[in-house]
C-alpha cells in the first residue's frame, strides 16, 4: 500500500484511540474508590498503551514531514523542468520592449543561443501591435512556424504555443470543403431563338467544349443539366484559384462567342463555406439570383455568413427584346394593390427626379385601380429640380396632398397597407429606415444593379438593369393597368423627367424601351419644355461646379479625379452634376468627384463610359450603383483621405486582372 494511504489509515486509527484513553482513564478514576489494586494495574496498561500512541504519533509526524519535504522537491523540480524543458515558449519583455528573459525552447525557435537584451522590433515586431492593443489572444507567424500567443499584460509575459499542424490540418479541412455553383447562359434563349439547328448545335458545342476544357484544367467535376445551365462541383482550394483568375472562363466564353457574332455571357452563382450539401444548393441559387439581379455575365459567392463577393460584370446588361416580364408583373402589382387597402410610395434619401416621377407615376397606377396612394417625402431632403416639380404640383391639388412627411405615414399604416420602394432596394437608402420595417407588404421597383444590402420578404420585386431608369420602368407597368384614368399631363411630364435626368437627356444606358416609354409619355402629353424648367440651374451652382471640376487631375490612362477643398461643402446632386460635366471632356473614360457633403461625410460620385465599371469601385468604399454611374458616401474621413482609398479601389479593380 502506498505510503500516502498509510498515513491516512494511522490519522483515521489515531483519534478513536485518544478517545478510548481518556474513557479508560475515567474508568480507573472510579474503580480506584472500590478496587484500588485492580486500578493499579490497569493503570499500568494505560500507561503501556499511552507510550505505544505517543511513539505511533512521533512516527506519523517523521512520515508527514518527510512526505512534505518530498513532494516540495519534486514540485519544484518538475516546475523547473517545465520552464526550461517543456517545448512551450516563454518571454519576458520590459515596458521598452526588450526581452529580459526567454526559456531554451523560446530561443531555440530562433535558431539563437539567446535572446536576452535584443529588442521585439528586431526579433519579432508582429507582438508589438498585439501588446500595444493588448490582446490577450492571437494566432501568429514567426519563423515560419504558427504560434498561438497568450499575453499577460500585467506580468508582461508571452506564452508561446506551437500550432503550425493544428493549423495545417484545420486549412487542409477548409480547403476540401465542397462547394456547389450553378453555372447559367445569360442570353442563350434570346441569341438561338431565331438560329437554324445546325447553327444552335455550334454553339452549343463551343461553348461546352470552352466550359469542359475549364473544369479539367481545374479539377472541377461539370455536368449540363438544361441547355443554358450547367452544375460544377469542386472544393474550397479550386475556388481560391478561380478567384486569383478573377474567374477567367466569363471572359474567355464572352470573348470567343462573339467572334462567332454570338455575344453570349455567363452568370456563375456559387454556394459555399457550410457543409451541408442542401445549403450549399440554396446558397448557390441564391448567389446566382443576385448575379443575374445585377444584370448577368458575373460571379456572386455567397457566405453563409451573409457576405457576397462578385467577379466579373465587364458589359453592360442587354436589353431584353420582350415585354412578357413588363405586363406580368403589371398584372401582378395590379393583384396586390386591389388586396391592399392603400398604398405608402417611398424612395432613397434626397430623391432625385428619377425618384419622384416614379412615385407619381406608381400614385397614378394606385389610382386606376381605386385604392387611395400617397408619397413619403422630407421635405427638408430636396433638390432644386424635385423643389420645382413639387412646387408645380401645387396647381394640382389633389395630387400635391398625396405628398406626405414620415410621420404623417406612420398614423397611416395598418396591417392591409403595401409599401412600394422606389429607385433603390437598400433599406438604408430610404428616406425612413424605421417606416419599412411597419409593413408586412413591401413591392421593390428599382433599375439599379443588385447590391448585398437588400429588402427582405418583399412580395414582388421588379429589377431590370438594362432599364435607363425607374420611371421607364413604371411608364411600362402604367401601360397594362386598367384604363379608368386618363394620364395627366404632369404625371407624365414626372415620369419623363426621371427618364431625362437618369440618361442625361437620352445620351446614356439608352436603349429602344427608353424610347419607347418617352414616346408613350409624349403621346400622353409629357411636356419638354417643363422638364427643361425643372432642370434649369443657377449662376452661382454653374460656378460652383465649375471650380470643383478645375481641381481635376488624371490618374492612369483617361481617369479623372477632382476633388473640392476641406471647407467646400456640395450637396450629392452637385458633386454628380461635375462627374458628369468631366466625363464630356476629351480623354475622359471615367470621372470621379470627391466632396465634402457635411461635416462628417465625405461624398464620391463616379461616371464611365462603360469600359471601366465603377460600380465595382465605389462598391469596394460600401456604395454602390451602375456599371456607368455610381456613388458611396464615407463617414468620420478627411477628403485627402476619401482620395487615398478611391485610389487603392482603382488600383486594386484595373490590376486584379478584371473589370468587376
Amino acid at each position: 500500500m502506498p505510503s500516502y494511504f498509510k498515513k491516512q489509515q494511522r490519522q483515521s486509527i489515531r483519534y478513536p484511540l485518544y478517545i478510548l484513553i481518556f474513557a479508560v482513564a475515567a474508568l480507573l478514576a472510579v474503580l480506584a474508590f472500590h478496587q484500588w489494586i485492580i486500578a493499579l494495574a490497569a493503570t499500568a496498561v494505560m500507561a503501556v498503551l499511552f507510550y505505544i500512541v505517543i511513539r505511533l504519533e512521533y512516527k506519523i509526524s517523521r512520515e508527514t514531514e518527510e512526505y512534505i519535504s518530498t513532494l516540495s522537491y519534486r514540485l519544484k523540480k518538475v516546475g523547473e523542468e517545465a520552464l526550461l524543458e517543456m517545448p512551450i515558449g516563454i518571454m519576458l519583455i520590459n515596458d521598452d520592449y526588450f526581452i529580459e528573459w526567454t526559456n531554451p525552447y523560446m530561443s531555440s525557435c530562433f535558431n539563437e543561443d539567446t535572446l536576452v537584451g535584443r529588442s521585439l522590433y528586431d526579433v519579432a515586431d508582429v507582438l508589438v501591435p498585439l501588446i500595444k492593443q493588448e490582446v490577450e489572444s492571437e494566432t501568429i507567424t514567426l519563423v515560419d512556424r504558427k504560434f498561438r500567443v497568450i499575453h499577460k499584460r500585467e506580468e508582461r509575459l508571452l506564452y508561446f504555443f506551437d500550432v503550425t499542424e493544428q493549423v495545417e490540418i484545420e486549412k487542409l479541412y477548409e480547403d476540401e470543403r465542397t462547394v456547389i455553383s450553378i453555372i447559367f447562359l445569360d442570353n442563350y434563349d434570346d441569341l438561338t431563338q431565331n438560329m437554324d439547328d445546325h447553327r444552335r448545335s455550334s454553339i452549343n458545342s463551343l461553348v461546352t467544349s470552352l466550359l469542359n476544357r475549364w473544369s479539367q484544367e481545374n479539377g472541377i467535376f461539370l455536368k449540363r443539366v438544361s441547355a443554358d445551365r450547367f452544375i460544377a462541383v469542386y472544393n474550397e482550394h479550386i475556388m481560391g484559384h478561380l478567384e486569383k483568375s478573377k474567374f477567367s472562363i466569363l471572359d474567355e466564353i464572352r470573348e470567343t462567342t462573339a467572334k462567332q457574332n454570338v455575344p453570349l455571357t455567363l452568370s456563375i452563382g456559387v454556394g459555399s463555406g457550410v457543409s451541408s450539401l442542401p445549403e450549399l444548393g440554396i446558397l448557390a441559387q441564391s448567389s446566382l439570383d443576385l448575379a443575374l439581379g445585377r444584370g448577368g455575365d458575373q460571379v456572386a459567392i455567397k457566405l453563409n455568413n451573409g457576405k457576397v463577393k462578385f467577379y466579373g460584370g465587364k458589359t453592360n446588361p442587354i436589353e431584353k427584346r420582350t415585354r412578357v416580364r413588363a405586363r406580368v408583373i403589371s398584372h401582378a402589382l395590379r393583384d396586390i394593390i386591389v388586396d391592399s387597402d392603400k398604398v405608402i410610395v417611398m424612395g432613397h434619401k434626397f430623391p432625385d427626379l428619377d425618384a419622384v416621377g416614379s412615385s407619381i407615376g406608381i400614385l397614378k397606377i394606385a389610382g386606376m385601380n381605386q385604392r387611395d396612394a400617397y408619397s413619403v417625402i422630407n421635405f427638408n431632403e430636396l433638390e432644386t429640380g424635385v423643389e420645382r416639380l413639387l412646387e408645380e404640383t401645387k396647381q394640382t391639388p389633389d395630387l400635391f396632398e398625396r405628398f406626405i412627411s414620415p410621420e404623417e405615414a406612420y398614423e397611416m399604416i395598418t396591417e392591409e397597407t403595401l409599401l412600394v420602394v422606389v429607385d433603390t432596394h437598400k433599406p438604408s437608402m430610404l428616406i425612413d429606415e424605421k417606416l419599412l420595417n411597419r409593413f408586412d407588404k413591401v413591392v421593390v421597383i428599382d433599375h439599379h444593379r443588385r447590391g448585398e444590402e437588400f429588402i427582405a420578404n418583399s412580395l414582388l420585386v421588379y429589377m431590370e438593369p438594362y432599364a435607363s431608369s425607374t420611371a421607364e420602368l413604371v411608364t411600362e407597368l402604367l401601360e397594362y393597368q386598367p384604363k379608368r384614368g386618363k394620364i395627366e399631363m404632369l404625371e407624365a411630364t414626372a415620369l419623363l423627367a426621371g427618364i431625362i435626368v437618369d440618361t442625361k437627356s437620352f445620351t446614356l444606358r439608352t436603349g429602344a424601351r427608353t424610347f419607347d416609354a418617352a414616346s408613350y409619355l409624349r403621346a400622353h402629353g409629357a411636356d419638354t419644355v417643363l422638364v427643361q424648367k425643372f432642370l434649369k440651374e443657377s449662376v452661382e451652382t454653374y460656378i460652383k461646379r465649375a471650380k470643383l471640376i478645375e481641381s481635376v487631375s488624371f490618374y492612369r490612362d483617361g481617369i479623372a479625379i477632382a476633388k473640392s477643398s476641406t471647407d467646400q461643402m456640395n450637396n450629392q446632386v452637385m458633386i454628380a452634376q461635375a462627374a458628369d460635366t468631366l466625363l464630356t471632356m476629351d480623354g475622359v473614360t471615367a470621372s470621379f468627384v470627391i466632396s465634402r457633403r457635411d461635416e462628417d461625410v465625405v461624398g464620391i460620385s463616379a461616371r464611365s463610359l462603360g469600359d471601366i465599371n465603377v460600380q465595382v469601385i465605389m462598391e469596394a468604399l460600401e456604395g454602390g450603383g451602375h456599371l456607368t454611374n455610381a456613388a458611396t458616401q464615407l463617414a468620420d474621413i478627411s477628403i485627402e483621405e476619401a482620395e487615398t482609398r478611391l485610389i487603392e479601389a482603382i488600383d486594386e479593380y484595373l490590376e486584379g486582372g478584371s473589370k468587376e
